[in-house]
């Protein structure tokens, strides 16, 4: 049982492994598969000499295949609307948490819409930017009169 971390890095990085053992292809048949060569249960490998075989999978490799294709999915796809340095789906779950916050939601809506157990699982969320900060002293602090 090894830990790969989290992101997409780290799902990557388990589907080689996985591929390599459920389907014993050279390293180099690996780094030239191609999506289409994935198929529900095989996959068609060229080999040496430009050989072609086909090699049957199972279920436990077909759900880290999606999984992959999935986070491969959310990955490219934040690339093109977010220039956050770190892109991931929980970076999206953070942001909505934030908006709904910000918005006026409750803290106990919002935990029940991330499906927290606990408050505070979903206090995580309620930082605010200094400049909100600023704006809601200034707002809310009384001023003495001249």
């Amino acid at each position: 049982d090894v830990s790969y971390g989290e992101g997409f890095e780290a799902v990557r990085n388990k589907l080689i492994i996985a591929m390599l053992y459920h389907t014993g292809m050279r390293r180099a048949e690996l780094i030239g598969l191609r999506d289409t060569d994935v198929r529900e249960g095989e996959i068609k490998v060229t080999g040496k000499r430009n050989k072609q075989r086909l090699i049957p999978y199972g279920e436990e490799l077909s759900q880290m295949i999606a999984g992959y294709r999935q986070a491969r999915v959310v990955n490219g796809s934040l690339s093109k609307v977010c220039s956050l340095d770190k892109r991931s789906p929980h970076v999206l779950r953070h942001t909505f948490a934030s908006a709904m916050l910000n918005n006026g939601a409750t803290l106990n809506s919002v935990k029940e819409l991330l499906g927290h157990h606990s408050l505070a699982s979903t206090e995580v969320y309620t930082h605010i930017t200094f400049e909100e900060l600023k704006q809601s002293y200034n707002q809310a602090f009384p001023k003495r009169k001249s």
